[in-house]
């Protein structure tokens, strides 16, 4: 059994991630594990509902004990709930769900929040339907009331191209935020140890499930994951093929600190790149400090997963080309002279 609360609290469901692999929910042994930025995102937009905010972690051993700690020292974090046990099991979907609406029912969670990734936009519409709520889906900005009796949600739609302004009625808020669209808040470094959060653990026997662990095949890579990088170079239909796209891009990304490669769907579609670089409304949403687009027309849906970008810089031999109108910056000519010069004139890292 969990404990009763008296007063109402927000839950985030936290995601952590090998320091050079892919986000997930639970993790065993390997190497070090950190708190994804986009975790870091929804516990700073659930900050708005005005009420504690609690982060729930599924994790074993060390793992355990480390993203633990990174927790205790955020700004925002009333309390970290460790789920002990298998988490293997316990993580899985519709586990995880089940264990989330048995919190919510015992714990008096009025809001539960994630990041609108792969692992909460699995999650968390199993747990709207056990809750028997409507979720709120890739929010981008939250007002609430000092009351809290007015609750004001802004998400993005027809491709980004307008914003919706809303409000719920639902007496439980279950919400995946746009994790571009808010600044983690800043880690609490010199917090006294007595004022860092407290942990609660709790023991749960993970439920049956219809769906069972297999394998994780992970890529291990020393680049940034393209959500959490500073500069993004991506590539589209205009590189003309898989050998280009690699050529072109990789030298400049290679020169740019703390930078990834992306994709247009134009460009996934032709084979020049794989699926999980594609940025745009059915792809990945990214907000770097720079975002570089190399033969990108800037189709709608592209627009739609970088437009937050900090400086956006557009190379395109097309004077046309949507992408510029939103470009800080742009160059019309041959991209094929031009990232070239541009590579040999930037500084080694």
């Amino acid at each position: 059994m969990f404990s009763k609360r008296c007063f109402s609290v927000s839950l985030v469901v936290a995601e952590h991630k090998n320091v050079d692999n892919q986000a997930t929910t639970s993790k065993k042994n390997g190497p070090a594990t950190v708190i994804t930025t986009s975790t870091l995102a929804a516990i700073q937009a659930s900050s708005a509902f005005l009420q504690p905010v609690e982060v729930l972690v599924c994790a074993e051993g060390s793992a355990a004990d480390s993203l633990t700690d990174q927790l205790r020292q955020r700004h925002g974090v009333a309390k970290v709930l460790r789920c002990s046990g298998n988490s293997a099991q316990i993580c899985q979907a519709d586990a995880l769900a089940l264990l989330i609406s048995r919190l919510q029912r015992e714990r008096d969670v009025s809001v539960i929040c994630g990041a609108a990734g792969s692992v909460c936009r699995d999650v968390l519409p199993r747990l709207a339907a056990l809750l028997d709520v409507q979720p709120i889906a890739d929010v981008v900005a939250i007002k609430t009331s000092r009351s809290m009796d007015a609750v004001t949600f802004v998400r993005p739609v027809y491709a980004g191209s307008a914003l919706c302004s809303f409000a719920s009625s639902e007496k439980i808020k279950i919400v995946t935020v746009r994790t571009a669209a808010f600044t983690p808040g800043e880690t609490a470094g010199t917090r006294a140890a007595g004022d860092r959060a407290p942990v609660e653990d709790l023991c749960v026997t993970a439920a049956s499930s219809d769906l069972a662990w297999l394998t994780e095949d992970l890529t291990a890579t020393n680049k940034p994951q393209l959500d959490a990088a500073e500069v993004v170079v991506t590539g589209g239909r205009g590189l003309k093929s898989a050998s280009n796209f690699s050529n072109i891009l990789e030298p400049l990304r290679a020169k740019l600190r703390n930078a990834a490669i992306g994709a247009s769907r134009a460009a996934v579609d032709a084979g020049y790149a794989s699926n999980d670089l594609q940025i745009g409304q059915t792809g990945k949403v990214v907000a770097p400090r720079l975002y570089i687009a190399v033969g990108v027309s800037g189709a709608s849906q592209h627009l739609a997963g970088m437009k937050d970008s900090k400086v956006v810089v557009a190379i395109n031999n097309d004077p046309c080309a949507p992408i510029f109108q939103v470009s800080d910056y742009y160059l019309e000519g041959d991209l094929f002279q031009a990232v070239p010069e541009l590579t040999s004139k930037l500084p080694e890292q």
